[in-house]
Formats: C-alpha cells, sequence, structure tokens
C-alpha cells in the first residue's frame, strides 16, 4: 500500500496565494510602474472631488445673502431684484418631472421587457432596435428638444412651450436610459427563477409578470430615479421649445405654459444686476439639492430592496 503524499505547508501557502490572486486580481508585487499609475488615480480622484467642492462652496458663498423664504415662494421680478423668486420655476420642474415619469417609465420598462423576455435576437429589427438605444443614449440633449417640437407639431399643437411639450422632449432624453437600465436589472435575476416558475407550469408573461420584475424592482427604481435626476437639470431642449422664463403664475396642468428651476438660472446669470447674479447661485444650490435628494433616495431603494443572489 502506497503512503499518501501530504503537502507542506509553503506550497499549500503558494497554492492559496495564487487561487486568492486569480480570484481578486490582486498581487502583492508593487511594481514602480503600478505605482505611478496608482499614485495617477488616486490624484485624478482627488483633483475631481476637490474642484467639485471648490465649486458648490463658491457658489453657496455667493448666493449666501439670499437662503430665505422669499426664494422659495416670490415669482421673477423685474422691479425688486433683491426679492427675486423661482416659485414659478420649482413648480414648473415639478410638473415637468412628473409628466416626464408618466411619460418615459411605462414605455421605458415596457420596452425593456420585450427586449430582454421576449424577443428573438436573431432577427434584424430586433438588432437595429438594440444598436439604435445604445447610439440614442449619447446623443446630445438638443436633439431631443427638436424632436419634441416635431412631435408636438404632429399632434397638432400650435404652442410648444407647455408643460406635455417639455415632458416630451425630457421623456425622449431619459428613454434610452431607463430601457438600459431595466435591461441590465433583469439580466441580474438569475434564469433559475425563470425556469423554476416555468416547470412549475407558468407561462412566459406569467413568469415575467410575478417572478422577473419585481425581483428586479430595485435595479429598475434606481435607473429610473437617476435618469429623472439627470432631466430635472436639462435647459437646452426646453430652450428650443420656447419654454418661458418670466412666468409669473404657477401652472396648473399639463397642457399649461411653464418655466423651469434651469430656464430661471440660465437667464438670471445673464442679468448685469448683482441682485439677480446672487439669487442665481442661491437657486444653483437649491437645484443642486433637488438633484442630490433624488440621487439619495435611488441608494436607499437599491440598499434596502436589493437581493443578493
Amino acid at each position: 500500500m502506497s503512503t499518501p503524499v501530504i503537502p507542506d505547508r509553503a506550497n499549500v501557502a503558494a497554492r492559496t496565494a495564487r487561487e486568492t490572486v486569480q480570484a481578486t486580481g490582486r498581487g502583492r508585487d508593487r511594481t514602480p510602474g503600478s505605482l505611478v499609475f496608482l499614485g495617477a488615480l488616486w490624484f485624478s480622484l482627488f483633483f475631481g472631488v476637490m474642484v467639485l467642492m471648490l465649486l458648490i462652496v463658491s457658489t453657496a458663498l455667493d448666493g449666501a445673502g439670499r437662503f430665505d423664504g422669499a426664494l422659495l415662494t416670490n415669482y421673477f421680478s423685474r422691479v425688486r431684484p433683491e426679492e427675486t423668486g423661482f416659485r414659478a420655476g420649482i413648480l414648473g420642474s415639478m410638473w415637468l418631472m412628473l409628466g416626464t415619469a408618466t411619460l418615459a417609465v411605462p414605455i421605458g420598462i415596457a420596452s425593456a421587457l420585450y427586449l430582454e423576455e421576449f424577443a428573438d435576437r436573431h432577427r434584424w429589427y430586433n438588432r437595429l432596435i438594440e444598436l439604435n438605444l445604445q447610439n440614442l443614449a449619447a446623443v446630445p440633449s438638443v436633439v431631443y428638444g427638436l424632436l419634441a417640437v416635431a412631435t408636438m407639431a404632429l399632434l397638432g399643437f400650435q404652442v410648444t412651450g407647455i408643460v406635455l411639450g417639455g415632458a416630451i422632449a425630457l421623456a425622449l432624453l431619459i428613454l434610452p436610459v431607463i430601457i438600459i437600465t431595466t435591461r441590465e436589472a433583469l439580466r441580474a435575476v438569475p434564469s433559475e427563477i425563470r425556469f423554476g416558475s416555468l416547470a412549475l407550469g407558468a407561462t412566459v408573461w406569467q413568469t415575467t409578470w410575478r417572478q422577473t420584475l419585481p425581483a428586479a424592482v430595485p435595479g429598475i427604481a434606481t435607473g429610473t430615479i437617476l435618469g429623472l435626476s439627470r432631466a430635472i437639470g436639462e435647459a437646452a431642449p426646453l430652450l428650443l421649445l420656447g419654454v418661458a422664463v418670466g412666468v409669473r403664475f404657477d401652472p396648473n396642468g399639463f397642457l399649461s405654459a411653464f418655466t423651469a428651476l434651469p430656464m430661471q438660472i440660465y437667464n438670471m446669470t445673464s442679468q448685469p444686476q448683482a441682485e439677480f447674479q446672487t439669487a442665481a447661485a442661491a437657486a444653483i444650490i437649491v437645484l443642486l439639492v433637488m438633484i442630490l435628494g433624488m440621487n439619495t433616495l435611488a441608494i436607499v431603494i437599491r440598499n434596502k430592496f436589493q437581493k443578493t443572489w
């Protein structure tokens, strides 16, 4: 009978180290080139964060004199610029986000479900759709403003500077983002869940509606909120729609004229009076808080409902 070979501790440690390096991609060797590259990465990260913080602090200091209730409750005023406010812009942005979400979210999720769960990827038109989705995500936002103007003309609207027109423009803007993020969330759901549901007799539609889609909700919600947070800061598509900036009333529906917070900020930064410049700086911080709040909500939803498979 042969005696079993017992590996010594050195061989076991070496094999464990090799497996760790292969699994994590990290090793203990620090060559000069790798150290220089790592230092450049850390410097780039530090430089970008510091520039961003300096810009935020500088803007907050410029608008420190206007952090008051009048900034949120007053309308735009040329007569008394020291008391001008952004009430119409804030309410208009809220109506705009409501309309954008109403148009983009159902269409985006339904399109992603079709492409990921039902579409035949070997068909040429499905491949063409996927190629266009990748390209549309990088199209400048001005193009979506032109598309919105054409859509409003096809629908028979003579005036494009209404909430519906802005919602169409921003919905077109974030639709590729919602579709792509929803498809990634659906792909993250293990295929065993689908196979188990189908094995128990459920149809493909029942499996998608009751199993796959609920499991992908955290990723879908995160991508949707991040897309809306991008849309709320856009001004270029609204400029092409002819959205007014000196509105002194609250919008009351999707067919109402409106203005948006980025539009008012753009208008006031071009004014020569120092009071308008101060108000614009304060409004930039308000807009930044709204965007960060939406991003924080996306992070909370992801961390609360995310599942580990």
